[in-house]
């Protein structure tokens, strides 16, 4: 037995005041050893996203004990870097999971023992906005309690900076040291929230900070002059998957002068058991599935539908043949990106300095689009932390003007008002890029054709691998390992043109024999770059233990470029034993 765990355990275990649903809980550990030493072990990891985890007693889960730690952190954090009591101020918001509100009041709690100011959302509210408050409020740090579109019994805390975006690497180990320094988890006293309140200490944030975002997303509409009847003919389905986004979609679908918008009614209601999807997370089709059968009774343009959090974005489209397919994170990007540049274009707003941020997973299409209309593209390392970090700096340098940000897994960014994905702005302008579309007597989907006719067919697919435990660690281990000291010159017919070590931060042309210094943060992750402008990436996940491999291609058709994808997936799958 483990004397570290064990001691944690009993240290829980004889706590005569333990929450009376963790008591419950942990009774019912008793006999399962493993699973105690599991929750029990070690701190739950904290990094740039906070720290998520299955809520159940222990300190590597998330519960009432380790939320209190985690915020005593953070006031430290405050304290030491914010000398002026006036400016210490926390904007708070949570999702639709269970415990979400009871994990963010105590959140408020803990900050007002340490004589900080929080605002927080008197209703469950969408991360995007929780961005915008940070912005809004002149905060210098934001909370959000949600684990996005995990499984039911998880829940997470997330910390934003005065920027509006997620924290970064250096503040994220600042902060474990001064989370380790709170000490006992359970000898965190919170304050009284009616005394907090009556002192000033504590507001609770009401409807009018969700129309002051409504008003700043008007500001980036590039088709406002577009007429009310042609607003009113874009028949629109959208599920919030049980999540946070029904209030601010709908109410800014209405502002923006949309009628015909069918909620999936089985989702529109928040719910933690996500009970009508086995999982809710827009990434997965069959999340989609009473949203398909909306959209056939009324003959709807489109389907939008978000994560709990609301921050990813999943939309299907009618094709020619009336069925409603998925739109890819890269081809909604695609769609977007040039229905924003080419307005702007047109109408002589776009500067000549603008710039759009992708991820370096996140297809090339956007780097031509983007190209052809004299915009230059910066990659940055997988996370939309990474884009919110270089809006920043732009923003200060003026070196460049932030034009559009996304990443492969649904997430994209129009209006840097907000520092982090949105759902919400996104769904909003979606809307009028469809009725764009249809005064010209186009479909989404004709569109996205017209893209691929125009810049080439561009493919791109996610594989991922889950290696659990021990076993699992050392097999990501010697992939990367393997791709490090044994590098592929050719593959499947293909030749390596250059290779890009994330971890060394070294760009290798194979073809000059030369190196060249990525600009990039250190990440465990290999680029290969391949003669045909076909490429594959490998990296561990930073939240599961999963190691992901990204594939990219471009062809002269629909069908080659799936042709170039599936051929390098297979023989980069075979190289890699996976």
């Amino acid at each position: 037995m483990n004397a570290n765990w064990h001691a944690h355990y009993t240290r829980w275990n004889e706590c005569e005041s333990l929450d009376p649903e963790l008591r419950q809980q942990l009774t019912a550990m008793q006999a399962d050893e493993k699973q105690l030493a599991d929750c029990f072990s070690a701190p739950i990891a904290f990094g740039t996203g906070g720290m998520r985890g299955i809520m159940e007693p222990g300190i590597n889960r998330i519960n009432l004990y380790t939320i209190r730690k985690a915020t005593a952190g953070l006031a430290l954090y405050l304290l030491e870097t914010y000398p002026d009591q006036a400016v210490k101020k926390v904007v708070i918001a949570y999702d639709s999971r269970k415990h979400s509100q009871l994990f963010a009041k105590e959140a408020a709690k803990v900050l007002g023992q340490y004589g900080i100011t929080t605002c927080i959302f008197n209703q469950l509210t969408p991360t995007p906005l929780l961005s915008f408050a940070v912005r809004h409020f002149c905060a210098c740090a934001g909370i959000v309690i949600t684990a996005s579109h995990n499984p039911p019994e998880y829940n997470g805390y997330k910390i934003y900076g005065a920027d509006g975006g997620q924290i970064t690497l250096a503040t994220a180990e600042r902060l474990m040291d001064h989370i380790v320094a709170a000490g006992n988890e359970l000898e965190i006293t919170p304050a009284d929230e009616h005394e907090l309140y009556k002192n000033g200490l504590l507001h609770y944030i009401d409807d009018s900070l969700l129309q002051a975002y409504l008003e700043k997303v008007q500001h980036l509409r590039v088709h406002p002059d577009l007429s009310p009847a042609i607003r009113q003919q874009v028949k629109i389905v959208f599920t919030p998957l049980h999540g946070t986004t029904h209030d601010s979609i709908t109410r800014g679908l209405k502002l923006f002068g949309y009628t015909q918008v069918s909620v999936v009614e089985e989702q529109a209601v928040p719910d933690p058991n996500f009970s009508t999807v086995a999982s809710p997370n827009p990434e997965e089709p069959e999340a989609f599935r009473l949203a398909i059968s909306y959209a056939k009774q009324v003959d709807a343009d489109m389907i939008m539908g978000t994560d709990p959090d609301g921050d990813r974005l999943g939309v299907l489209v009618k094709n020619q043949a009336g069925d409603y397919i998925v739109l890819t994170g890269n081809q909604l990007g695609a769609l977007l990106l040039h229905y924003l540049l080419d307005a702007k274009q047109k109408k002589g707003e776009l500067p000549t300095n603008g710039i759009v941020l992708k991820t370096i997973v996140t297809s090339e299409m956007g780097r031509a689009i983007a190209a052809d209309f004299g915009v230059s593209t910066e990659d940055t390392l997988t996370g939309f932390k990474y884009i919110g970090e270089k809006i920043e700096a732009y923003k200060k340098s003026g070196a460049y003007i932030f034009q559009f940000g996304y990443e492969e897994s649904y997430g994209y960014l129009i209006g840097d008002f907000v520092r982090d994905k949105d759902a919400v702005q996104t769904a909003l302008l979606l809307a009028d890029m469809c009725a764009y579309y249809k005064s010209l007597d186009n479909t989404l989907y004709d569109a996205m054709n017209n893209l691929f006719s125009r810049y080439g067919h561009y493919a791109e697919e996610l594989v991922s691998f889950t290696c659990k435990g021990g076993d699992g660690m050392q097999k990501i281990s010697s992939t990367m390992s393997f791709l490090r000291k044994n590098p592929l010159a050719q593959i499947a017919s293909l030749t390596t043109t250059a290779i890009e070590d994330y971890l060394s931060g070294i760009r290798t042309d194979c073809l000059t024999s030369t190196h060249t210094p990525l600009s990039l943060p250190a990440s465990d992750t290999i680029k290969y770059l391949f003669h045909d402008h076909s490429w594959f990436c490998v990296r561990p996940s930073g939240t599961e233990p999963k190691i992901k491999i990204y594939f990219g291609a471009i062809g002269k058709s629909e069908q080659d470029s799936k042709e170039r994808i599936f051929t390098l997936k297979q023989a980069v799958l075979q190289v890699l034993g996976l």
